[in-house]
């Protein structure tokens, strides 16, 4: 989702803020319908950390976002309501992305993924 502006690689700032909304407002939701239906729902949960930490590099976080705001939207190649295949693309988007960048993924992320989804009071509180 998150564009190059065409000046020199740099992202922009703007856009990169956008983006980060629209995965904060929507991600914990989504998460929360699907984890027990996505084998994926681990790498989802940590890339969303990793998106977030302060440490991440911001193209890093622009594909992160990018990824996770396919999986959220309502709308997509493949709508998430067709059984069996609605969560192939998303799966296949995320899997490339983290093919990418996914040595970002510190085992801290994976970690608090992890705790998180074996705790489903945890992620009924998350928001």
């Amino acid at each position: 989702m998150t564009r190059d502006n065409g000046d020199d690689g740099k992202y922009d700032p703007g856009k990169l803020a956008e983006d980060e909304q629209y995965v904060r407002q929507g991600f914990w939701d989504k998460i929360r319908s699907t984890a027990s239906k996505i084998p994926f729902a681990e790498d989802a949960v940590a890339a969303y950390y990793c998106a977030m930490d302060s440490a991440t590099p911001t193209y890093v976080k622009a594909m992160l976002l990018g990824a996770i705001a396919y999986f959220i939207m309502p709308t997509d190649v493949i709508p998430d309501f067709i059984a069996a295949l609605g969560f192939t693309d998303d799966a296949s988007v995320l899997a490339a992305t983290l093919a990418a960048v996914g040595r970002h993924l510190t085992p801290e992320h994976r970690d608090r993924a992890r705790s998180l989804l074996n705790k489903p009071d945890q992620l009924d509180a998350m928001k």
